[in-house]
């Protein structure tokens, strides 16, 4: 049975919140369609380089993320340029940015 959908802004505000308990940097940058907007999430690991994830379904519903920048992480330019070239064929895109250099974000779906 596949999950029941939030509404995009409920679950950015939320990993926002779960960031925050965490004690993990996150920041809105763009802000997309509240009810039904893309999120694209931006992991950036510092030293380590980006990754740009973006949040899909699978067949049978469920919440899951396809590598946007490929599998191995890139630069935060070339992470922030593949963000760019998305809005351009989305203008509804949320955009969440998290500071995550320990690895410690946990996705809450499979990576396809």
């Amino acid at each position: 049975m596949a999950e029941a959908a939030l509404k995009a802004e409920i679950w950015v505000k939320a990993q926002i919140k779960l960031c925050d308990l965490n004690v993990i940097p996150a920041v809105i940058s763009r802000r997309g369609d509240p009810d039904a907007g893309t999120i694209l999430l931006k992991l950036n690991r510092l030293d380590d380089g980006c990754q740009v994830l973006t949040q899909v379904r699978t067949a049978e519903g469920d919440r899951a993320w396809m590598r946007g920048t490929g599998e191995a992480p890139v630069l935060e330019a070339d992470a922030d340029t593949y963000i760019e070239r998305q809005l351009k064929f989305d203008p509804d895109i949320w955009v969440l940015e998290i500071e995550d250099p320990d690895s410690r974000y946990e996705l809450d779906g499979k990576i396809v």
